[in-house]
């Protein structure tokens, strides 16, 4: 992410499987990961491992990974990177856990040792900057995230955080700016003010966040079309007179 280019030419979308739709519309932003597309650790892997290694071939500045049930206010996100320097070792996020993990460390030794580290979930998104990123490359780049995930046995989210923390000694900078579906979503405060939002999905359609007045629930159910003509009145699809 640097200032002055589009939002389209530093958004990336990484899918399953060829969507000719989708691809009309985002064109070469889009990356088919050739992934496996079931909810695994395995799979999961491979696509962070691809969207590191996209990462590291461009010159952003900044890895944000966002899952397709986040609203990214990047207004919000701007402000809040703006306070760090790209160059140096940042990793932003939330963790889903009041603790850190403990896991065995199968990567230096022969799982003998454990190690606790904080990780950012990534259901709520989390920020690298590319300073630390291209630290990460031992244990990320061409395929050794894979690797790395395969020996530690943890997921793709987990696997950053332990190269961070548990390798590489670089905290984790908890945010309460991120939030995940896991959250009770509708007492969230300040919602303009969140830099990334979710919701409840099928299982769970209460947890959402609380936010009225444009559009219904039927026509809304994450509420989060409301949510950008609330930051982007001016959007064409917007009813008009829609203010903050």
């Amino acid at each position: 992410m640097t200032g002055g280019t589009s939002i389209i030419s530093q958004t990336y979308i990484f899918t399953d499987w060829e969507d000719e739709e989708l691809r009309q519309i985002a064109g070469s932003q889009v990356i088919n990961t050739n992934c496996s597309s079931v909810h695994t650790r395995q799979a999961l892997c491979c696509k962070m491992a691809v969207e590191y290694d996209k990462f590291i071939e461009s010159s952003k500045k900044w890895f944000c990974h966002v899952d397709d049930d986040n609203y990214v206010n990047l207004s919000a996100l701007h402000r809040l990177l703006a306070a760090f320097s790209h160059s140096q070792d940042v990793y932003l996020g939330r963790p889903s856990l009041d603790h850190p993990i403990e896991a065995a460390d199968r990567v230096r030794s022969d799982g003998s040792t454990s190690v606790k580290f904080w990780f950012a979930t990534g259901g709520a998104g989390f920020c690298i900057s590319r300073g630390l990123a291209l630290k990460m490359s031992p244990w990320a780049s061409m395929g050794n995230f894979i690797n790395t995930a395969e020996k530690m046995r943890l997921p793709d989210d987990c696997t950053i955080g332990y190269i961070i923390e548990g390798l590489l000694e670089v905290k984790l900078l908890h945010t309460s700016l991120f939030h995940s579906h896991l959250e009770n979503l509708q007492r969230l405060p300040s919602i303009l003010k969140q830099v990334t939002l979710s919701y409840g999905g099928p299982e769970n359609q209460r947890n959402i966040v609380s936010l009225g007045g444009i559009f219904s629930l039927q026509q809304d159910p994450t509420r989060f079309r409301s949510l950008h003509c609330l930051l982007h009145p001016d959007t064409a699809w917007c009813p008009a007179g829609t203010k903050l």
